[in-house]
């Protein structure tokens, strides 16, 4: 079976074909520019014409960054203010002419990473974190998603974690790999504090230099980057597009 996924970011609107049996992309990605603004309507016509490009006949899944409950974000990042209360999925599906079933981009990125990749066949309390320009968080228990979690905006030391520990944080602040390893460590520690997992997967476009940090790293449980890596978004909006988590 095979499905769209589209992930929509600050940058780009991404797509591609996902065969569901095996994770991989069977089509070329397919990028856009993220409007400016990025208002409802704009990113809607984005979305539009990568369900174009690809003659989509089937569902289609889209990861955005922010929570979502039924269909609405209840707050945004890197998109523009009236997103807010917006029913995305409804908007979508008009805007495509096909179903869309939208979630947040850290769960999506969760669901491929559990399906796939380094948690397949991981029982128990599995973590995923996404360090980029903020710090995205999925929650998993015997394989099911904790839908909306934002573990980024726990408080450390008078900050969010994101403020603190995001790998934006590191290239601003040119902190060694080193020093971003204890802040990620104490943010990691907090995590586990809380939850206790069995695992923590380490995701987001630094996790393919995770040799540089990960080993620095100290935490209880076992801790993996991640293997889907920029693909995991379009990857996880597939798998929504078939089965949509329970919000």
């Amino acid at each position: 079976m095979k499905a769209l996924g589209i992930d929509i970011g600050g940058s780009g609107v991404k797509g591609a074909v996902v065969d569901l049996r095996t994770g991989r992309l069977v089509s070329e990605r397919y990028r856009l520019k993220t409007p400016s603004p990025a208002t409802p309507k704009a990113v809607a016509q984005k979305v539009s014409q990568i369900v174009r490009h690809f003659y989509c006949k089937g569902p289609v899944g889209c990861a955005m960054p922010g929570p979502i409950k039924d269909g609405k974000l209840k707050a945004i990042a890197n998109l523009h203010k009236s997103w807010v209360g917006e029913r995305a999925d409804v908007l979508f599906t008009k805007a495509s002419g096909r179903r869309v079933t939208v979630l947040n981009d850290a769960d999506a990125a969760g669901l491929a990473e559990m399906k796939f990749g380094a948690g397949r066949k991981q029982n128990g309390v599995v973590v995923l974190v996404t360090l980029g320009t903020g710090i995205g968080s999925a929650l998993f228990a015997n394989g099911c998603l904790v839908p909306n979690t934002e573990f980024g905006q726990m408080e450390i030391g008078g900050r969010t974690a994101e403020q603190r520990a995001s790998a934006k944080v590191r290239k601003q602040k040119d902190l060694s790999w080193e020093k971003w390893a204890k802040r990620l460590e104490s943010y990691l520690c907090r995590l586990e504090a809380l939850l206790y997992p069995d695992l923590i997967i380490v995701g987001g476009g630094v996790s393919r230099r995770s040799k540089k940090f990960l080993p620095l790293v100290n935490t209880r449980a076992r801790i993996l980057p991640a293997r889907l890596r920029n693909e995991a978004g379009i990857v996880g909006a597939a798998l929504a597009a078939i089965r949509p988590p329970v919000r």
